[in-house]
């Protein structure tokens, strides 16, 4: 079934080329474009359309039909095209015309944006539960090893005085504004694009507000051309939020892994969280904050490429935009397992504070000991002068 078909039969090579991989992403978007449905229907019945029996006869074979995927028994055979082809074949098999009067109203482009929109709302609150449970372990590890002294460092090189209590609390500090641009594309996001249908709306009565409701939408989306320009747009922004949260895990990353070193010591990454070798019996990697450092690396490429996609396309849909579906809900998919990853370290790291006391060497204290000099009236230049002259000193 094609919801555009006609008598020309399609190179199967290039219906192939068109549909990408589709029919792996839709599988997940199945339960959202249901939703959406259902709420079409129940505004078809208000303008007309559908009759209440007939309203009645399509949410309850979409409920069915959302159990059946629930249970694994629900997908897509190799000739649908997208989600929205094969949920329409199932109602239209089970409902006979009924079926076939469900797409009044819409069109396959808004039907996709409400449900990546759906998708991505969903997607972004379990992200930011994710982040908040990441956020009590860094604030439990802080309060628990907040007092142990450790050195401060600029230029990878003994700088100032430092504890576990301030480096912890940075990581957090950051996360949280992080949060902020989290809720901000949580914003963007919760726009109802649906009766937009291809971007110049459609010559009936829709009740938008009345799908906006339903759906949990904060508002609807007005422009219909801007709908179909918006594709890629919030999209590449939820990436960006996603990959600021990741920037600042790459950094903490950066220090655990060197600061768990041997040659420093100051933390111990449990063994249960790290990898072997497969030629070196010795070896304890810790992998996990290797690939925590890499994956921002990755989720900033999905973002120049959702960039990438959208830019130079005039105004109107193009088909161009069915490859922003991928890089959106890998970089989803990929953030998600960074943020728990980074919890299950926090939960299980430890502090040798024997190693923090031993490395908190005489040089740490050396701008504390020139504001002494200041405290007792010496400018503040000359005290840098003399304390810089006494370490040259003990240092020969």
């Amino acid at each position: 079934m094609r919801l555009w078909g006609d008598d020309v039969e399609v190179d199967a090579r290039i219906r192939d080329f068109t549909v990408g991989d589709d029919g792996v992403l839709d599988q997940e978007l199945i339960p959202y474009d249901c939703r959406a449905t259902i709420a079409h229907a129940n505004m078809l019945g208000k303008i007309g359309i559908l009759t209440p029996g007939e309203v009645k006869k399509v949410v309850a074979a979409l409920n069915a039909l959302v159990k059946k995927w629930d249970a694994g028994e629900f997908g897509m055979r190799p000739d649908h095209e997208d989600c929205h082809t094969a949920i329409e074949e199932y109602l239209t098999r089970k409902l006979g015309d009924v079926g076939k009067k469900i797409h009044t109203g819409r069109s396959r482009n808004d039907q996709v944006l409400v449900a990546l929109r759906l998708y991505g709302l969903d997607a972004l609150e379990s992200m930011d539960e994710e982040l908040q449970a990441l956020l009590a372990a860094i604030r439990t590890f802080e309060q628990r090893h907040g007092d142990v002294a450790m050195p401060g460092f600029t230029h990878t090189r003994k700088a100032m005085p430092s504890s576990v209590g301030m480096w912890a609390g940075a990581i957090a500090d950051a996360l949280e504004d992080d949060r902020v641009l989290l809720a901000t594309a949580s914003n963007l996001l919760d726009q109802n694009p649906l009766g937009s249908a291809a971007g110049y709306g459609v010559p009936l009565p829709l009740d938008r507000e009345m799908t906006t409701e339903e759906l949990g939408f904060s508002k609807v989306q007005e422009n219909p051309i801007y709908c179909q320009h918006s594709r890629g747009k919030f999209e590449a922004f939820v990436l960006h939020a996603l990959v600021q949260i990741l920037y600042d895990l790459n950094r903490a990353a950066s220090d655990l892994i060197l600061f768990s070193m041997p040659e420093f010591g100051f933390f111990r990454i449990p063994e249960d969280l790290c990898t072997g070798s497969s030629i070196m019996p010795q070896k304890k990697n810790p992998d996990v904050l290797e690939l925590l450092r890499g994956r921002f690396h990755e989720l900033l490429s999905l973002e120049q490429r959702m960039l990438g996609i959208g830019a130079n396309l005039i105004h109107g849909y193009h088909r161009d935009m069915q490859l922003t579906k991928e890089p959106f809900m890998q970089g989803i998919t990929s953030a998600y397992s960074c943020i728990h990853a980074a919890r299950k370290v926090f939960e299980k790291l430890d502090v040798d504070r024997k190693r923090c006391k031993a490395a908190m060497s005489s040089e740490l204290y050396a701008t504390e000991d020139a504001y002494k000099l200041v405290a007792q009236g010496v400018t503040f230049r000359d005290a840098y002068l003399q304390v810089k002259k006494s370490l040259k000193k003990k240092g020969s």
